[in-house]
């Protein structure tokens, strides 16, 4: 008798918590935004003097990270079912983590400004008053009804000429978009790289695919050398697969993408967040961040400019 009482105990909680994310979704899908904005480029502090070199002969290369935060959850089932306090916790582990790779650029997706569901506070300000990046922007892909979240790129080289673009909305109730924005490359002020930060939706290959061609007109006309980061949703191993429609249009690389043990979302334990390098960029290194910070991986690359596109 007791074990019927607690199932249907436990059913009732779970028919909650359904309830509640569809409530939540339905808000997402009333949330005002802007389909393309011009986000503040926000400034934290004093800028790493390390990066601000003059010309050099040796290329120092940019060290650039991509992380789906997950809205401060940590791996846990939903971000409005925790308190406040372990959502700073688990900002704080990603914190110090950032601390400890020292990535130049870092690519965010499921970065929260003020949300109802999260704390009401931004975490990607937080993230950047406590890790050694001076330049924050946000790329709100849901603005409105108690919600502010999307893509974000932190950074301790400036960021300048920002882009934050929303997908169409009618391809899906959960809003997706990317944030872009241009560097100079430490050393050489002469080269400047857009860095890019894109989410895509999680349920469909269609969407994606529709998603990942307003990504691509969008970067086509930009005509600078490009790092293309992000929670992509999809794996390489098949012939529909998003990523490789992003590397073909726009010319970029991705490292090793057949090889296994890079695998960045454990639940399905597929490679589903990438780096992408234009042609005028190498990789000199690439892995997988172990830490569990969110139900996903982050991945950490080392970029140099390509000899044979550059004279250094």
């Amino acid at each position: 008798m007791y074990a019927v009482k607690l199932l249907s105990q436990m059913k009732r909680a779970q028919i909650v918590r359904v309830g509640i994310i569809l409530s939540v979704v339905i808000l997402q899908a009333c949330a005002a935004v802007d389909w393309r904005a011009v986000p503040e480029v926000q400034y934290f502090g004093t800028p790493d003097q390390a990066l601000l070199q003059p010309v050099s002969d040796v290329d120092p290369g940019l060290k650039v990270m991509t992380l789906n935060m997950a809205h401060g959850r940590g791996d846990s089932f939903h971000q409005l079912l925790q308190s406040t306090g372990t959502t700073l916790d688990n900002l704080d582990a990603i914190a110090l983590m950032l601390t400890r790779e020292q990535p130049d650029v870092v690519a965010l997706q499921e970065a929260d400004g003020p949300s109802f569901w999260s704390g009401n506070f931004n975490h990607v300000a937080y993230l950047a008053e406590r890790s050694p990046h001076s330049w924050a922007v946000n790329g709100r892909q849901v603005q409105g009804a108690g919600l502010a979240y999307g893509t974000a790129l932190l950074s301790n080289v400036e960021l300048q000429q920002p882009q934050a673009v929303t997908f169409d909305p009618s391809l899906s109730m959960i809003r997706k978009g990317f944030v872009v924005s241009t560097v100079n490359w430490p050393g050489q002020p002469g080269v400047q790289v857009d860095v890019v930060s894109v989410h895509l939706d999680f349920s469909s290959e269609f969407t994606r695919r529709q998603q990942a061609r307003e990504l691509i007109a969008e970067m086509q006309g930009r005509g600078r050398p490009m790092i293309v980061m992000g929670d992509l949703n999809t794996d390489w191993h098949h012939e529909d697969s998003t990523v490789r429609l992003i590397a073909g249009e726009l010319a970029l690389a991705a490292y090793s993408p057949e090889s296994e043990g890079l695998e960045t979302f454990p639940f399905s334990d597929k490679r589903l967040d990438w780096i992408l390098l234009s042609g005028d960029l190498a990789f000199s290194s690439y892995r997988v961040v172990t830490e569990v910070l969110s139900d996903h991986r982050g991945v950490v690359a080392e970029v140099v400019l390509n000899p044979q596109r550059f004279a250094l």
